[in-house]
């Protein structure tokens, strides 16, 4: 079956697509946007750690395989507005020497085709779009920029009290850069517990859907298609262009048409779309001929930690507001980079026995309960370096392999002994830490990298593909290095730098 034809199709919703559905809307192209999922109920189960946690009510159930070929479910969900919906909405901008080429302890992270100054005026541009609150002047990494749009959410007693103590061993702790709306308001945030990995009851978080797709719809030429999958791309004779998308929809196959088509699916579902579009032209998949569609897969090295002190009961609701970048670029006891340090939202008993059954099984979740109530939760956080046996591939019977091993391990290791140290000279009595290692999905991203020689990169520097001229990806697969900071403004800036040079060259 084929379908009307469209001016663009973006497959995927979230932090690219869902914003360069908006930034193009204006333009009055006919759009399509295709999401393999639907939009997140608002319901209780939003803000139920047991829905959440424990159930996995709103991830996907499909199976991955890892680089042995065991199973594993990936932390992934397909929705409108995609991993946005349960992210934590700390949106940073990645430091000004992320740009460039940084040694680190186990090796290079390379150079991007551009640098900060470049993205710099989209930065502000996704600062206000996705109503980032932050302040400028204590982060001692931070790139130039001018304020913040909106003011810092304001540190609740206990972690106002931490970062007076941090200031007090020489450390310089700064406001987590938040994307919320109006916190605090009547109508606004209310600064809930239920913020990390917890899609929003009442909408208030600034994720892709809210700050990008529903903007979008509210404009006549866009149209979404929820509950498709997108199959294959299809190309002409040459292979220079996509004249088509195999799309899946209620059950039956279908063509959608567009002159204009862009993929952001997520690092490794768009790598996966390349290489299932293999063809007769592009015999290893769409837009390889670097051999790179798939390699370089990235997710940073991420350790969840507490710190617990029996006798102090932390009384905290919104947690999540204190940052400490130190040991972000080294000179620290390491000539190195560590990474950064955040505070995270808070754990729930029901969170910390999903994780313990898996070491310890059996222990009753009061135990539980009366632990995190003692407990100040952080993410450490350092950079994974690109290599290129690191790889998303399609094994025979079509299911996505991720062939990956953890990079800069000594420099992560480090990070987490000196965020333990800084725990315990606060006072905690003990710190508990977990990672997810291999299987690690979140911050996915340096699948399809961008650069400028097509032979050592799979897109250029405005992220269309040099094989094939009418194709652009925006997520997170463009990024040549990961840097150590949440990902998720940067795709926003660099989707919102694309619109605009697609509006003005492509849809003129």
């Amino acid at each position: 079956m084929t379908s009307p034809g469209f001016d663009v199709i973006i497959i995927g919703t979230g932090a690219g697509g869902g914003t360069m559905a908006r930034a193009l809307a204006p333009t009055g192209a006919s759009i399509l946007l295709v999401e393999r999922g639907t939009a997140v109920p608002r319901e209780d189960a939003n803000w139920d750690p047991v829905a959440v946690w424990k159930t996995l009510k709103y991830r996907t159930t499909e199976q991955w395989r890892d680089r042995s070929g065991r199973d594993f479910t990936p932390y992934t969900h397909y929705n409108l507005g995609g991993n946005t919906k349960f992210w934590g909405a700390v949106l940073y901008r990645l430091r000004r020497e992320d740009f460039g080429e940084i040694e680190h302890q186990d090796g290079i992270s390379p150079a991007w085709p551009i640098d900060y100054e470049t993205l710099a005026p989209w930065y502000d541009r996704a600062e206000a779009l996705y109503h980032v609150h932050g302040a400028t002047g204590d982060d001692p990494t931070e790139p130039p920029r001018g304020p913040y749009p909106y003011p810092p959410v304001p540190h609740a007693a206990r972690m106002e009290a931490i970062a007076d103590a941090l200031r007090r061993e020489g450390l310089h702790p700064s406001p987590l850069p938040l994307g919320l709306i109006d916190p605090g308001a009547d109508d606004g945030c209310r600064l809930c517990s239920t913020c990390n990995s917890f899609p929003c009851r009442i909408g208030r978080k600034s994720d892709a859907e809210v700050c990008g797709v529903l903007p979008a719809l509210a404009h006549d030429n866009v149209t979404l298609w929820d509950r498709t999958s997108a199959r294959r791309l299809l190309t002409d004779p040459a292979g220079r262009r996509v004249t088509g998308v195999e799309l899946e929809r209620n059950g039956e196959r279908l063509v959608a048409h567009a002159p204009l088509v862009i993929v952001s699916c997520g690092a490794v579902n768009s790598a996966a779309l390349l290489l299932r579009s293999a063809n007769d032209r592009h015999p290893q998949g769409l837009a390889n001929s670097s051999g790179l569609v798939g390699r370089r897969y990235m997710a940073h090295l991420a350790t969840m930690m507490q710190g617990f002190h029996p006798w102090r009961r932390n009384d905290t609701v919104f947690q999540k507001t204190l940052a400490i970048n130190d040991f972000y670029l080294g000179g620290v006891r390491s000539k190195y980079p560590l990474g950064q340090i955040q505070s995270q939202g808070r754990t729930h008993g029901i969170m910390a026995k999903v994780v313990g059954d898996t070491i310890i099984p059996g222990i009753p979740l009061w135990a539980y309960d009366a632990w995190v109530a003692r407990g100040v939760d952080w993410l450490a956080m350092t950079e994974d370096l690109p290599r290129e046996d690191n790889r998303v591939v399609l094994d025979a019977d079509g299911r996505i392999r991720l062939v990956y091993r953890p990079n800069n391990l000594e420099a992560h290791r480090a990070l987490v002994r000196e965020t333990t140290r800084v725990l315990h000279r606060l006072g905690f009595w003990k710190v508990m830490t977990h990672s997810h290692q291999e299987k690690n999905t979140t911050h996915q991203c340096g699948t399809l990298v961008f650069g400028t020689d097509p032979r050592r990169s799979v897109l250029d520097p405005f992220c269309r593909t040099h094989d094939v001229e009418n194709l652009f990806v925006v997520d997170a697969s463009f990024f040549p290095s990961s840097g150590a900071v949440n990902p998720g403004l940067t795709i926003v800036a660099q989707a919102l730098r694309v619109a605009d040079h697609i509006a003005t060259t492509v849809l003129r």
